[in-house]
């Protein structure tokens, strides 16, 4: 963004202080406007034909700019990855608080990963540990996709939900 003696475009179209056009003038003559109402000459627009320029307090607007962007900024939501961890041989009101926690997460908008923990004997019949996760995957059917499918590794089965309506 250019301001004052940094614009080259010899004519400009000129916005005045209050807002309202002036026209197509020469850059001196909307250098010496911008100087006699003691504001900055502002090029908003330099692709256009010819260049859009504005007398504002300049300081003031890269203040409103930032503001937005603060604004801006504050409206996302990030999505973060929560965990929930089970094992094949989980009681049934433990797994329903369990899943009672996930749908939390997703309808706050986060990821939930579900991560099966075998341990000894429990790792010669994967099997349990898949019930169990499928399970979890069909209770939360309503508010949450799968965005990973279940995968082995080392001793985890684990899979990733996302709310309905995000893209994988």
């Amino acid at each position: 963004m250019r301001i004052n003696k940094e614009i080259r475009a010899l004519k400009v179209r000129l916005i005045g202080k209050d807002g309202d056009q002036i026209g197509v003038v020469e850059l001196t003559q909307a250098m010496a406007q911008a100087d006699q109402d003691g504001l900055d000459l502002v090029e908003i627009s330099p692709n256009a034909k010819p260049p859009v320029c504005k007398i504002i307090d300049y300081g003031k607007y890269r203040y409103q700019i930032t503001k937005k962007e603060r604004e801006s900024k504050k409206a996302q939501h990030q999505a973060k990855l929560k965990e929930i961890k089970v094992k094949p041989n989980i009681d049934d009101h433990d797994l329903q608080v369990k899943i009672k926690h996930a749908r939390e997460f997703i309808e706050k908008g986060n990821k939930v990963r579900v991560t099966c923990m075998f341990r000894g004997r429990e790792r010669a019949r994967p099997e349990l540990g898949r019930r169990v996760t499928d399970r979890i995957v069909e209770e939360l059917g309503d508010v949450a996709q799968i965005e990973s499918p279940p995968k082995h590794m080392g001793r985890n089965l684990s899979l990733v939900l996302a709310p309905v309506g995000r893209k994988k």
